[in-house]
Formats: C-alpha cells, structure tokens, sequence
C-alpha cells in the first residue's frame, strides 16, 4: 500500500479515539395497563361530569324540550274533553291537576300562562283567565251541524272536513250516525290526500235521471284527461257547445307600430295678437319688390 495512505489512516484512528461520543439509549415501551384498570378509568372520568338529578331536571332553564311536552300535554287533554262535552273553563292549576302535572316549576308556570296559553291557537282565554279548547267551529249538538252545513251550501261554500267536524263537535259519531240515517249528509272522499269531506244533502235539488243516461255517463272515463284533451275530443264530434266555459287563456295586446309620420313646422303662438299686422308687413315688402 502507499505509505502516505497508511499515515492517513493512523492519525485518523487517533482522532477518532480522543473526540468523545454519546450514545442514545433505546427507550423501552412502557407496558400497557390490563382492560380492566382501563374501564375503571372511563367510568371514573364519566362520574366526574355534573350529574342530573331527578328533582332538578323540570325546574331546569334550558329544558325546552320538557316544556313543549308539558304545553302538547295540556292541548290534548283540552281537545279530549271538550269532546267529551265538558264546555266550562278551568284554571291552569286545575288543568295541571287534571293532567297529573302538579310537579311542574314555577318558570314554566310563567311560561304556559305569560306565552304558550295565550298564544296557541288551539286554546281560548277567558276574561277571568281560564282556558277553554278552541275548535275550528263552534258546534254544540248535530242541529248546530246540521245548520252549518246548510248555510255552506247556501252561500256555495262547499262542504267541511270531517276531521274538523270530529274536533269540534262533543259525541261526533253519534251525531253523525243519526243524521246519515236521515238522509241528511253526503260523505266524499277527496282524491288529493283521501280526505272525507261533509256536505248537506239538500232534497229538494234532487230530480229523477234516466238509466240509461247514468249508464253513458258512467261509461265515459276522464279521469286522465285535461281539459285540452276533452276539448279537442268535443271538437272532433262537432259538439262546440264548451267554448264559452272554463277559464279563458289570457291574450297578448298586440301594440301597433309608430309609422314615420313627417314632421311639420308649426308656427309660434306667441304672437297671435299680431296676425293682422304681419300680413300688411308681407303684403307691403312683396310689393315693393315688384316694383324694384
């Protein structure tokens, strides 16, 4: 070998050894705990949060959850009986007795009587501050139905849902079976959401029809036809009889367009006390011009 590269070689190794190193020691993995030291560490971190107590939960601020549960209660049991046909009023302790809440916070006391009873649609105040069940009609008996449903089919108003009818009337079903066996009521379900509607069946409207022009009638489906499809069908059979009816589509004015008229000189008007004297002027100058 090159003695240079052996020189080299030896001071190198005597650098080495007299500069000083540290070596970095291996961390060992710390064992993991058992399972069961584990379960008993969240259960402990769980029981350290706030607990909610039974007897501090109604009277809690942030429950609005609870009161809207208690205000559902009292409307449901308002509805109940005056369907049952309990008309007089009660006070608020009195419902609350009634609908076994008597348990209830004074804030949302406040609350029913300030806010939710006042303003909920489905609840009527009396002026010595009691509650009474708002319905959508005001009917005691099926002669007040009965009068109702007259007065809708004189004034061309049309029937009434039966749900309302069953909200608003004390013994709905008896009621109405009385007056479908008398012959006084037509039920029809409305094709939309399945709804009953009610109407007065007014006898004397009735008129005999000829079978077999309820056959013919019965016969002809359109239920999934438009108006524009029975008006062309009527069209091709030359019955033009449904021109005139139903809604008329709106025209389009048709605006007529400026022509180019030529614009004429008008004279001022400032001046109209002094005609007389500018015809003698123009009369005057042409004459002296002809005579030049």
């Amino acid at each position: 070998m090159d003695p240079a590269l052996l020189k080299e070689r030896e001071l190198f190794k005597k650098r080495a050894l007299i500069t000083p190193t540290v070596e970095k020691k291996k961390t060992e993995p710390k064992p993991e705990p058992p399972r069961e030291d584990k379960k008993k560490s969240k259960s402990s971190s769980s029981n350290s949060g706030p607990k909610l107590d039974i007897t501090n939960y109604k009277t809690a601020t942030g429950s609005s959850q609870y009161r809207f549960g208690v205000l559902a209660k009292i409307v449901k049991h308002m509805k109940q009986r005056h369907q049952d046909g309990e008309s007089y009023p009660l006070t608020l302790e009195e419902i609350l007795d009634e609908t076994n809440q008597l348990d209830v916070g004074t804030k949302v006391k406040q609350w029913l009587q300030s806010e939710a009873l006042n303003n909920n649609p489905k609840i009527e105040v009396t002026p010595d501050e009691k509650y009474l069940f708002k319905a959508t009609y005001k009917l005691k008996d099926r002669k007040s139905l009965l009068k109702l449903l007259k007065q809708q089919d004189l004034k061309g108003l049309g029937g009434i849902l039966l749900e309302d009818v069953q909200e608003s009337l004390p013994h709905c079903e008896k009621a109405l079976k009385i007056l479908s066996n008398q012959n006084d009521l037509i039920f029809i379900t409305r094709p939309i959401d399945r709804k009953k509607i009610l109407f007065y069946n007014d006898r004397t409207a009735q008129m005999p029809i000829d079978e077999e022009f309820q056959k013919l009638w019965r016969s002809v489906a359109v239920d999934a036809m438009d108006d524009q499809k029975i008006e062309e069908y009527l069209d091709k059979q030359g019955i033009r009889s449904m021109q005139d009816h139903g809604p008329k589509k709106p025209t389009a004015i048709k605006r007529k367009k400026a022509g180019q008229r030529k614009k004429t000189y008008k004279k001022p008007r400032d001046n109209e006390h002094l005609a007389d004297v500018l015809e003698t002027y123009e009369d005057n100058t042409l004459t002296q011009k002809n005579s030049v």
